[in-house]
């Protein structure tokens, strides 16, 4: 089987999945019940001064039958005793050696704090520490989390201050609430770090009562903007850590973090530059045992595609992604419909119709045959009606031949190459009326 053990930054794991720093990470008995069912490591919920959280703190998103799609938090770090954490991660980590116990931490911004909270968590015995800079809510209107982590100089000074002192791997993790995440992943290689963790959660309100017009979650009659995260964060996560990935001025491991659910969007982060791989939100909606789907899908798909170790699939999508002038204006598609697959929902000329390129024709239904076809001429190979279509494979895209070199829009506009021409699409599929 694949060999799923990682070194990440110095940090041991007998596998890439970690939970991530939140509420499933809040006690001992959580994490080693998280170990006992396979976890390979878990960033401890963020220690520092104890707070006070509000009881209605969680909301979500739900897309049909599905829940919890995109998830909503108010919840600030533990509210439990610095000394009662700090002895629960080390008897954790004395109790599981192998496993790799991360340690998040936040305190106020000056140099004595930080030195201070990094000498006391170093004494448990933890592997490394996470930097929490990413908080959106609650702690960044103290001047910590988010706050921190959208300044690139206090961040950077931040880092120098703990790296002081610290004596293990300094992880950073990073906002999402930002203009470049590059520029403060930057500031934490230079202050020294060994690490950076991406993305923290995203700033957002995830609804509003239209009986009592109180936003989500309603605590007394009031809400707050929270951190917003789960499978509909995905898409944000993966394009940031790309960024950071391919940015020459970072180059240091990357903990990918944000909407990861299954073993596919696991694949996915390591492909775009991930180490290590934290889960919070899958974990608080299915329970620790979907350790058992995310490691065997990954194996079995590591498997059946001949790689042996993580290392032969980490970054191997980073240099794929690259400027839109970079694209090829030769790469030509066109739509193709399986009529045998068809439902003849039409879901596809209503998409095309109103909001592309008018590229479908609605037939008659009264001859039995199909009820759309693609005008070839006016298709653009959009995708738009491949992704409406409810039936999986009955709308395919094609490449075509185009009989022209490839093209980027740099390379046209410096006239040092030609455009094929457009709109000259032979589709193999035809159709007449039943006679």
């Amino acid at each position: 089987m694949a060999d799923l053990k990682v070194n990440f930054a110095g940090i041991e794991s007998p596998n890439p999945y970690w939970l991530a720093s939140g509420p499933p990470t809040n006690t001992y008995v959580q994490v080693a019940k998280a170990f006992d069912l396979g976890w390979g490591g878990a960033v401890w919920k963020t220690v520092g001064e104890p707070i006070l959280n509000v009881f209605s703190r969680y909301g979500s998103i739900d897309l049909g039958s599905q829940r919890m799609v995109g998830f909503n938090n108010i919840e600030l770090i533990s509210d439990r005793p610095i000394e009662d954490n700090l002895r629960e991660i080390a008897e954790v980590k004395k109790k599981y050696p192998k496993h790799a116990v991360i340690t998040s931490l936040m305190v106020e911004t000056n140099q004595k704090a930080w030195h201070d909270m990094v000498l006391r968590a170093q004494d448990t015995g933890t592997d490394g520490f996470e930097l929490n800079f990413g908080c959106p809510h609650g702690m960044s209107e103290r001047g910590m989390g988010a706050a921190v982590g959208q300044d690139p100089g206090y961040a950077c000074d931040i880092v120098g201050w703990v790296k002081q002192v610290a004596k293990i791997p300094v992880i950073v993790k990073l906002t999402p609430n930002i203009t470049d995440i590059r520029l403060v992943a930057r500031a934490a290689k230079k202050g020294g770090a060994d690490a950076v963790s991406l993305i923290n959660t995203i700033n957002s309100i995830v609804g509003v009562d239209l009986d009592t017009f109180t936003p989500l979650p309603n605590v007394g009659g009031k809400s707050s903007h929270g951190g917003y995260c789960g499978p509909a964060v995905k898409p944000i996560a993966l394009n940031m850590l790309s960024e950071t990935a391919s940015d020459p001025e970072v180059q240091i491991p990357i903990s990918g973090i944000g909407g990861i659910s299954n073993w596919r969007d696991a694949a996915e982060f390591i492909s775009l530059g991930a180490g290590s791989l934290q889960v919070c939100t899958a974990a608080m909606h299915y329970g620790f045992r979907i350790i058992d789907d995310l490691c065997d899908g990954l194996s079995n798909w590591m498997d059946e595609k001949g790689y042996k170790n993580i290392e032969e699939i980490r970054g191997r999508a980073v240099s794929k992604v690259t400027k839109w002038e970079n694209l090829d204006l030769n790469y030509h598609l066109v739509a193709n419909i399986d009529q045998d697959l068809c439902i003849r929902c039409e879901l596809c000329w209503a998409a095309c119709e109103d909001g592309a390129h008018q590229a479908i024709r609605r037939l008659p239904r009264e001859f039995g045959g199909p009820v759309v076809e693609i005008i070839d001429e006016a298709c653009v190979g959009c995708n738009l009606c491949s992704q409406v279509c409810p039936v999986q494979g009955c709308i395919t895209m094609q490449q075509l031949p185009v009989g022209e070199k490839p093209v980027t829009w740099k390379e046209y506009n410096a006239g040092k190459g030609t455009l094929a021409p457009r709109g000259d699409a032979v589709h193999t599929a035809t159709w007449a009326p039943h006679k």
